[in-house]
């Protein structure tokens, strides 16, 4: 059986995050022509400025979630899982993790964003709950935003 810790990020995480984020979305490169938004993100910066819970399996890191507060609700900015961790549950788990992260601070709603053309993240969405509030043209595509109620 895999030993799972999950701790907060510090800023020396920030190459492993980027790591990690970018095997998790080079799936979807060739479906968008292009690397998504969190390939290219500035770590170092996210971390100072964001939440990041990291999920490791045997020591390895294998998930994180990054999460903005709001200040009335909680946004979630990236869930990445290692593709050789996929389809394990770990991403159902940090979404639990960040909506629990939500409700200890009182709030009544969590929202996310993805790409329209992420099909299958928007079923995992709303699966656990999520449901698809609007749609934005944006000039690299369409944004599907979603929120879940929470309480």
């Amino acid at each position: 059986m895999s030993e799972i810790t999950l701790r907060t990020a510090v800023p020396a995480d920030a190459p492993a995050i980027r790591e990690l984020t970018r095997a998790a979305y080079a799936k979807w490169v060739p479906l968008i022509g292009r690397e998504p938004k969190p390939m290219g993100a500035d770590y170092e910066a996210a971390v100072r400025e964001h939440r990041f819970d990291l999920l490791s399996v045997d020591g390895r890191l294998a998930a994180l979630i990054e999460t903005l507060d709001e200040g009335d609700q909680l946004l979630i900015e990236n869930v990445a899982v290692s593709p050789d961790h996929q389809g394990r549950g770990l991403g159902r788990r940090l979404l639990a993790l960040a909506e629990g992260l939500a409700s200890e601070r009182g709030y009544g709603r969590i929202r996310l964003y993805t790409n329209q053309r992420f099909a299958e993240n928007i079923a995992l969405y709303q699966r656990v709950g999520y449901r698809i509030d609007r749609e934005e043209a944006v000039s690299a595509g369409v944004v599907t935003h979603m929120s879940k109620a929470l309480g």
